[in-house]
Order: C-alpha cells, then structure tokens, then sequence
C-alpha cells in the first residue's frame, strides 16, 4: 500500500516508523474510507508512544498522514491531557485531585509524591525518570485516591505505602530495560 508517508517529503524529524504506521493503517481501517480523520486520537497515542511526546513535527506528519490540516490536529493534541507536547520522563505519572479522590486524601498523596520525587506538578526528575501531572478525574472514584502511569496502567488506592513501592518499581524498571 503506498503511504503519504512513502514519499521523500516525509523523511523529516516528525516521520514515524514503519511499524507505527502499519498501527495507524489498522486504526484507519476502523473507518469509512473518507473519514480516515476519524483515526487522529489513535493516531496521535501510537505516534507518542514512539516518540515520547508530540513535537509539531510529529502532529505535521500525522495531519498530512491523515489529510488534514495541520491546526486540527493541534486542536485534538491540545484538548486532551494524554497528548504530551513537551518531553517528559520515562514514566509521566498523572495523580487525580478531583473531588472525589481528593476527598480521599488525593491531594495528600500528591504533596507526598512531590517531596518524594523532589519535583512540582509539571516537573521531571533531574534523572529523567518521572514527569508528575495533575490530572483530571480518571473515572474510577471508587478505588480513590487514583494515578496513571504513562496514560496506560491505573493505579488504586495510592496512599504513601503503596506510592514508595511504586516509585521503588519505576526506579528499578529505569534502572534495568523493562517497564513496568
């Protein structure tokens, strides 16, 4: 099949892999054929996935990978929190303060978190290794207080016990070649 992605204009910084484009072809294929534009939210998380973040290079790419202008995709990349679009860590890790998990001492796990890693909401450790956020609520207010990790892996009941082994487990998953 050839790709817009084929030809010798897509070899810049923002050009995905070969095997990042065969999942966005799949994701693609859950649409009409003229609404390939309906793929853009997975588009843009396979594309983070292999870059990290999303450079402007990168969301240019997936706009004229998708056929569409260039600002629609930056509206899709700047609505939603999952989309980073400045480096982050290895491991973001994004705590929910709403209401309901700050009413189950979700602020005092985050204030915890900070002084832990030595960083603020929007920081990344000197090592590179966790960028922490504030996250909006995640949909699980029953396993209160709640964090993400990496957009990928939630995380219940986050008290001090349990956010020391996490950080234990990121530290050596960092160390080593795994991810957790």
């Amino acid at each position: 099949m050839k790709r817009p992605a084929d030809d010798a204009r897509h070899a810049g910084a923002g050009a995905l892999s070969e095997a990042a484009l065969s999942r966005i072809d799949r994701e693609i294929a859950k649409y009409p054929v003229d609404q390939k534009q309906s793929a853009v939210m997975a588009a843009l998380a396979v594309a983070q996935d292999e870059k990290g973040w999303l450079a402007p290079e990168t969301m240019d790419f997936v706009a004229d990978y998708l056929g569409m202008p260039p600002v629609a995709v930056y509206e899709v990349a700047t609505f939603y929190a999952m989309y980073n679009r400045q480096p982050v860590g290895k491991y973001k890790v994004t705590i929910c303060t709403n209401l309901p998990c700050a009413l189950q001492d979700a602020v005092r796990s985050a204030e915890y978190l900070k002084q832990k890693l030595g960083i603020g909401f929007g920081e990344t450790t000197p090592d590179g290794l966790v960028t922490l956020q504030e996250g909006e609520c995640m949909g699980a207010c029953g396993d209160a207080p709640v964090l993400l990790v990496n957009n990928k892996r939630m995380c219940s009941w986050m008290h001090p016990d349990k956010l020391d082994a996490l950080i234990a487990e990121l530290r050596a998953a960092g160390a080593g070649s795994g991810t957790p």
